[in-house]
């Protein structure tokens, strides 16, 4: 199956390969500016280092939508702007501190998990309610998976349930739910548009 920038990408745009690069190289940057930007929706809890952001929406989105390979290289490019120091981290931060501290864990995992959940969406996950949450769900887990442990070394083990996971469960609930309701009825619209456009859109 294909992604939903395949779809919504011109034929004429994806013809010839240094158009096909500049049509991703373009998909790339606009996916890490949207993670960019939903970062910046931010409430910073006074218990923990860890804010509840809008980034991880961001990421599960781009992920579905751009595919594996071209949302793994927006994250990738997402973390490239931070390190060079814009700032598009969560409450405008940047430069390396923000790769090497205590969330540090949480943004090195978003290459994987965008590019996981686009695998699944490449396989027609995305396209209903409950194949979206299933693929929100393990994007999410691998996320949890991959930045806890390196929390964990900041706060202490005894400390990283309650300070990177617990108080971030409800709001990554209601992200996915967002998600798996916005990327099912994309792919509606999508398709009735296609259905009056005629076979060769």
């Amino acid at each position: 199956m294909t992604t939903m920038a395949d779809v919504l990408v011109s034929r004429t745009w994806r013809q010839g390969f240094a158009t096909a690069t500049l049509v991703d190289a373009a998909l790339v940057l606009a996916g890490s500016l949207a993670v960019a930007v939903l970062a910046q929706l931010q409430y910073v809890l006074p218990f923990t280092p860890v804010p509840i952001t809008g980034q991880t929406l961001a990421v599960l989105l781009v992920g579905a939508a751009l595919g594996s390979r071209r949302g793994a290289l927006a994250m990738a490019a997402y973390l490239a702007e931070g390190a060079a120091g814009l700032p598009v981290f969560a409450g405008g931060g940047m430069g390396l501190p923000w790769l090497l501290g205590p969330t540090a864990g949480y943004l090195w995992s978003l290459p994987v998990a965008a590019w996981l959940v686009g695998w699944l969406a490449e396989r027609g996950w995305d396209r209903s309610f409950l194949g979206a949450t299933a693929a929100m769900l393990i994007g999410n887990g691998v996320i949890y998976f991959l930045a806890l442990p390196w929390l964990a070394a900041f706060v202490g083990p005894d400390r990283v349930a309650a300070t990177g996971l617990f108080p971030f469960v409800l709001g990554d609930l209601i992200k996915i739910g967002v998600a798996a309701t916005v990327l099912p009825a994309a792919w509606s619209v999508i398709g009735r548009a296609r259905r009056w456009a005629g076979p060769e859109a």
